[in-house]
């Protein structure tokens, strides 16, 4: 398929940008959607895409806000603009705003009382951080003398000083109705590239807090994030009538996600409270979401027999999270560290010989292991890529060559990479994510 017949749209990762951009790479995938990477930065994402309707923000855990591409700016005008101060380069990103693509699209043709709209400057250029709440503002003016040239009044919402980014949350857009009027402005500038768009789509954060801290069983010291439990899905291309598995599944917010993305769920644990709460939780999503011919069996198990208890080849994807380990009150010595690494390993070798039993042919495993932390500053992780390729499994490397549009700078380290490591400053083990797929 041609670029010029696909439509390009931006992404606003969450926290970690990489297990974001990995997360679409396997989404789109897994849809059959033909894709490139054209920039990514640690703030923003622009892929062309060539079915922009398949993208559904709330099946995705790491993207916060989607936008459609309305206007490319000279890299040499907006360096000139803001940079600068050069006031014709100034002018010729007025023109670009106030241009029917991205000014007149706002509100339609004749918006209720005095709408408000916003705009937030993202940026992959660090140059552009000192300048970016100036940036915001001559933008929202550009804007706002273009909706009152067309007759439409419209309010810009702006930002109380102490607020460190020029960004709009998205909870501030879905509040003030900014997608449905297309009235949030992102203004994302690259190294080499600049984009104006309007958002389209913004994650709801409310919809994985209920799924949170709303469902009926909660078992707060050993839980993962929904968010990353539903990029862990997306990594396993788990889609529509796919049977997924999930081993350790505790109370049940990996499967909770596996649901929600229309799969037939399995859990497993060895701990029958785990496995009486995560069939209440899953039995409330089902009500809550409406899931009429939703499919779900809990079972109470250990991992060692896994196969005996599911079946072999019964099962197309796995995401899971074993133990990780004990809450440790401090960061420990490397030698700590190692023999509690190596306490684990015979746990994760005997699930994955029982995953690769379960799995059908191309099957998918996607499995956490523990990245900690040590006082001398190198982690210590867990080797599990020798044992998978003995086993028969083969190593999904979290981004293809394909997937990056040939002049996307920087593509090269992104491709070498074997695993994606999700870990907070406050976190002593932090998650070091593998996915595999069975030979």
């Amino acid at each position: 398929m041609s670029r010029s017949s696909q439509a390009l749209r931006l992404f606003i990762p969450g926290k970690n940008w990489m297990l974001s951009l990995a997360e679409l790479a396997a989404y789109f995938q897994a849809r059959g959607v033909e894709v490139k990477a054209e920039v990514f930065s640690k703030a923003f994402f622009a892929i062309s895409v060539s079915n922009p309707d398949a993208i559904d923000v709330a099946g995705l855990g790491g993207t916060i806000k989607v936008g459609e591409v309305t206007a490319e700016l000279p890299k040499e005008a907006v360096r000139g603009a803001f940079l600068e101060g050069d006031k014709q380069a100034q002018a010729e990103i007025r023109d670009v705003l106030s241009s029917e693509a991205v000014a007149g699209r706002m509100f339609g043709d004749a918006p209720d009382g005095k709408p408000i709209f916003g705009v937030s400057v993202y940026w992959g250029d660090s140059d552009f951080r000192p300048v970016s709440k100036r940036v915001q503002r001559f933008v929202g003016s550009a804007v706002k003398k273009a909706l009152a040239a067309e007759g439409k009044k419209a309010n810009f919402m702006g930002f109380a000083k102490d607020r460190t980014y020029p960004q709009l949350s998205h909870v501030e857009v879905l509040k003030k109705n900014m997608v449905e009027n297309r009235a949030e402005v992102l203004f994302c500038i690259g190294k080499e590239r600049t984009f104006a768009a309007a958002t389209v789509a913004v994650h709801n954060p409310f919809e994985f807090q209920k799924r949170d801290v709303g469902k009926p069983s909660q078992r707060k010291i050993f839980a993962i994030p929904p968010r990353l439990a539903r990029i862990m899905v997306n990594l396993a291309s788990c889609t529509e009538g796919k049977v997924f598995l999930d081993p350790f599944c505790g109370v049940g917010t990996i499967l909770q996600e596996a649901l929600l993305a229309r799969a037939n769920v399995v859990g497993v644990d060895v701990n029958q409270w785990c496995v009486e709460a995560a069939r209440r939780n899953l039995a409330w999503l089902k009500g809550e979401y409406s899931l009429e011919n939703a499919e779900y069996r809990v079972l109470q198990g250990d991992v060692h027999k896994l196969s005996a208890k599911v079946g072999q080849e019964q099962v197309d994807c796995i995401a899971t999270e074993p133990d990780l380990g004990p809450a440790l009150r401090q960061v420990p010595t490397t030698s700590y560290a190692l023999r509690l690494v190596e306490r684990l390993e015979p746990l994760y070798h005997i699930f994955s010989e029982q995953a690769y039993r379960v799995l059908r042919s191309d099957g998918r495993l996607v499995v956490v292991s523990p990245y900690v932390k040590t006082r001398s500053g190198q982690p210590v992780t867990m080797r599990l890529e020798e044992k998978a390729m003995a086993l028969g499994f083969n190593r999904v490397q979290p981004f293809q060559k394909e997937f990056f549009a040939e002049e996307s700078v920087g593509s090269e380290k992104l491709t070498a990479m074997a695993s994606i490591v999700d870990v907070e400053e406050r976190h002593k083990i932090g998650r070091e994510i593998h996915v595999f797929q069975k030979r």
